[in-house]
């Protein structure tokens, strides 16, 4: 059983839609959090993270990154161990 996706995201984000694509052509099932209009919740994840831009991924509890470490992951077949490890 594939781990719990969580992908933070807001509305106009092009890398947010080409991770939306990869995982779905994967055909893993993630959660999609918006944070448009919630400042808050995105300085807190920014805190947490130390990232600056979405998308924010999660796999598990293991922080992935954005779209590119995603796809870095994917090219090197570390996406699917993550997945289910």
């Amino acid at each position: 059983m594939a781990k719990k996706v969580i992908m933070y995201v807001k509305d106009y984000c092009p890398f947010c839609t080409r991770a939306k694509a990869l995982l779905e052509n994967k055909q893993v099932e993630f959660e999609t959090i918006n944070l448009e209009g919630k400042e808050e919740e995105y300085t807190q994840l920014k805190a947490k993270t130390g990232m600056q831009t979405v998308p924010q991924i999660f796999i598990g509890d293991h922080f992935v990154g954005g779209y590119r470490e995603l796809a870095a992951f994917e090219a090197t077949g570390e996406l699917d161990r993550l997945l289910h490890s």
